[in-house]
């Protein structure tokens, strides 16, 4: 058998595929719960259905130490600059969860105190339906969040400046358009 007859292995494989790997094995959340959702999330770290085999044992407090933002709740206008301001904190590569549907779209507050999806404020990669999204739900998620970043597809999406992958310079807090996966429930 010839080295070129290996697919994959630790001798031969591309330091690009163990980088994403090393990436997607290690993803550390911030805690950024807001309403209900914010439950969900928490019961998704609990042993019963244990994060930890994920790699993201702990849900950091400090955005300095987290790469990936799980906006679970609605989002006031009042918490908006402070959410961006999270997000700034944050090191790169750096990922968002959009969780629940007034995370997502403001869901049933449609007034002028809530804003009407966090992809307004920063670029969102995947949503997470529900209200109050199951935690099965937030783990599909966070497994879809995986699948891209061991394809390599966010950061080829942020590297050639599409859509959704930077903040306008006309408005500090809105992106241009979302370009985010949109999940079903998982079956």
């Amino acid at each position: 058998m010839a080295l070129e007859d290996l697919q994959h292995n630790f001798l031969t494989g591309q330091l690009e595929d163990l980088v994403r790997w090393a990436r997607r094995a290690s993803v550390w959340p911030a805690s950024f719960g807001l309403a209900c959702c914010a439950i969900e999330m928490m019961a998704a770290g609990a042993a019963d259905f244990d994060l930890a085999r994920f790699g993201m044992e702990v849900f950091r407090n400090s955005p300095r130490q987290a790469d990936l933002m799980i906006v679970a709740g609605r989002v006031s206008q009042k918490m908006a600059p402070v959410l961006r301001q999270v997000y700034d904190q944050m090191m790169e590569p750096k990922w968002v969860i959009s969780m629940g549907v007034c995370a997502s779209t403001g869901g049933m507050f449609n007034n002028y105190a809530i804003v009407q999806g966090v992809d307004q404020i920063v670029p969102v990669d995947v949503y997470a339906p529900g209200c109050p999204p199951s935690p099965e739900t937030l783990m599909h998620a966070i497994l879809t969040l995986h699948e891209q970043i061991r394809t390599g597809e966010i950061l080829q999406r942020r590297a050639e400046g599409r859509p959704g992958a930077t903040v306008t310079p006309q408005s500090p807090w809105t992106p241009e358009s979302s370009v985010a996966v949109r999940l079903g429930t998982p079956k």
